[in-house]
């Protein structure tokens, strides 16, 4: 099997099931995990602007795409080529193992991908259960100030852990634009700032909570968390279920 992939946490996913660099031969830039093996795969270009070309010169016989992340050309291309694909798109961390039962299927590696599914089906399940949840929103990019909305794994998996993710928009993207006003509007408690795909430095968060308060007089806590946690989808959840967790269930109710 000749393997292109355009997302990276599937890139990912795909090593982490059993799969070769003589297995996947095509990447984004933006494939960077696991190093040591994503090194030896020739990049076709990125996430929204791959090369047909490059793409068609790697003969791959599986093309694995997001709906979110990549353009629709791309799959009708390898469509109009007969070449199979396989699309991910999930809103929520508790449609990974199905979605990774799916691509073990695809690729010969069910047994891996069962242990994936199963290890994630347990994080989920490890976490307690929240009677009153925090209001928090995931921010992920600066100048403008954007979030992502409820119905997006990013706020799937803050939703998995605990909290409450508000839906700011109607429609749209899923990626809303937001305000101070809209902050306080909505009674968030808290601000989650990822660390991709804009960086966000501490003192970012804080100058947004200071401009809440002046308007409000309350003031929301901020705290950063690991941007590859928060929308990396795939084997890495297992993982970021946790991990998320842990770093923010301090900001959780006491459970009784």
């Amino acid at each position: 099997m000749r393997i292109v992939s355009l997302v990276p946490s599937l890139t990912k996913s795909l090593f982490d099931l059993g799969c070769t660099s003589d297995e996947v031969v095509g990447r984004t830039p933006w494939c960077i995990h696991p190093a040591e093996h994503v090194s030896n795969v020739v990049v076709v270009g990125g996430t929204k602007t791959p090369n047909l070309g490059k793409i068609e010169r790697s003969k791959p016989t599986l093309i694995v795409l997001d709906r979110d992340e990549n353009p629709l050309e791309v799959y009708q291309w390898a469509q109009s080529k007969n070449i199979e694909t396989f699309v991910c798109h999930l809103k929520h961390p508790r449609d990974v193992p199905s979605m990774l039962k799916e691509l073990g299927s695809h690729i010969g590696k069910n047994e891996q991908a069962d242990y994936y599914s199963n290890g994630i089906q347990k994080a989920l399940e490890s976490i307690p259960a929240i009677q009153i949840r925090p209001v928090v929103l995931p921010l992920i990019w600066h100048e403008p100030l954007m979030a992502v909305s409820p119905e997006k794994y990013a706020g799937g998996i803050i939703e998995a852990i605990g909290f409450k993710v508000p839906r700011l928009e109607e429609g749209g993207t899923g990626y809303p634009i937001v305000s101070a006003r809209q902050i306080v509007e909505n009674q968030i408690e808290g601000l989650l700032l990822s660390s991709e795909p804009h960086e966000f430095a501490l003192a970012e968060g804080e100058a947004i909570c200071d401009e809440v308060e002046s308007i409000s007089g309350f003031r929301p806590w901020c705290e950063c968390v690991n941007g590859e946690d928060l929308t990396w989808m795939g084997t890495t959840t297992m993982r970021a279920i946790s991990c998320l967790y842990e770093a923010l269930k301090h900001r959780l109710p006491t459970q009784q």
